[in-house]
């Protein structure tokens, strides 16, 4: 997949690429999903073999739209699923990483091996796998499990990982009971009622496991943390909360649930399978445009810097997304380039904030 050429190219020479994964790692699993759209693309071990993404395996889990490689089994998610967008995740996950940690506090306890059981780990939407791969690779004695909509490609995916494609909408039910920790991060364009999967995840736990979920609430805000919300119908400054209103309708347009940071908090702390919640805000720059040399300003301009790229990035990802919405080709791309020049510029009145917010908990015992 890191090989595919942006524009899409339907070459065989560019697609017949091995990675670590096989089409036979893709047949029914032990656990296989009542819900999984095809089986023969399900994982069957942890330890994975080589394949290569065929001509026919690409036209079986994606589509172009847009010159963008697309999947082809949810019409809610409408973000790439092709290398340059791997890419942008796998810098993403880095950025993270730094900014709010890999995972919470409580999870090398829970995922310490205590000899009694072989601890599990699920991602779901897992994305370009960085951040299940990293997990595996430091619990080498538990068994880890990416879940997406196309299978998770790799060089290096450790032994006890596997990828399994799913539609997580359609349930989880096939997992109740599995795993010690779930992991989610900033998959609410894809999903279409958010408060279902946490509630489908407390029985996905086991008892005290952990819950782990990451959004951001489809907006930026400004210098003083307020929401800037253009109304509907706008084009004009400032651009880049212009294009997230518009990609935020468009998420509501496909049946994401663009809200769902805004309520993690109320429903996990609501639900009665979760006890010690915590809740997190992160507030990340657009870009480097802190002013001060202190250590703590160095580190966020380090971390803007790094979240301007990404926010290029991801408005390049998001073409297929508008595009599909019904806006013409010249206004998404004016739109773009208007709000790229302006996270280049980060100049007042555009000094822009992302939240991300975190919440996690334990399962009770």
């Amino acid at each position: 997949m890191p090989n595919h050429t942006s524009d899409g190219g339907d070459s065989d020479d560019e697609s017949d690429r091995h990675t670590d994964m096989s089409l036979d790692s893709f047949s029914p699993s032990v656990a296989s999903s009542k819900t999984s759209l095809d089986l023969s693309m399900r994982s069957t071990s942890p330890t994975p073999s080589v394949f290569s993404m065929t001509s026919s395996l690409r036209a079986q889990a994606y589509r172009q739209e847009y010159g963008r490689y697309i999947n082809n089994y949810s019409d809610v998610y409408r973000l790439p699923a092709d290398g340059e967008e791997l890419d942008r995740l796998d810098k993403q996950h880095e950025m993270f990483c730094k900014a709010i940690g890999k995972y919470p506090p409580p999870l090398p306890e829970i995922m310490a091996d205590d000899g009694f059981e072989v601890k599990a780990i699920l991602d779901l939407g897992c994305g370009s796998g960085s951040w299940i791969m990293d997990v595996a690779r430091e619990f080498p004695n538990c068994s880890a499990v990416a879940v997406d909509l196309v299978p998770m490609q790799s060089i290096s995916m450790p032994a006890n990982c596997r990828s399994e494609v799913d539609d997580i909408n359609l349930g989880l039910e096939h997992f109740y009971g599995d795993f010690n920790v779930v992991h989610c991060q900033l998959i609410s364009s894809g999903i279409c009622k958010y408060y279902n999967l946490i509630n489908h995840i407390s029985h996905v736990l086991r008892p005290g496991g952990l819950i782990d979920v990451t959004e951001f609430p489809f907006y930026f805000t400004g210098s003083d943390k307020k929401p800037i919300m253009p109304p509907v119908g706008a084009f004009q400054p400032p651009w880049t909360p212009l294009w997230m209103s518009y990609a935020n309708r468009a998420v509501r347009a496909r049946g994401g649930d663009a809200d769902a940071s805004l309520h993690l908090l109320e429903w996990v702390s609501n639900h009665p399978a979760f006890e010690d919640v915590v809740y997190r805000e992160f507030w990340l720059p657009c870009s480097p445009w802190l002013p001060g040399s202190d250590p703590q300003t160095t580190f966020m301009n380090e971390i803007g810097d790094t979240m301007r790229d990404d926010l290029k990035a991801f408005m390049k990802s998001g073409r297929p997304l508008l595009l599909g919405h019904g806006l013409s080709t010249e206004f998404v791309d004016t739109m773009e380039h208007n709000a790229c020049e302006e996270l280049d510029d980060a100049l007042t009145p555009t000094l822009l904030y992302v939240c991300i917010q975190n919440v996690y908990a334990r399962k009770r015992q």
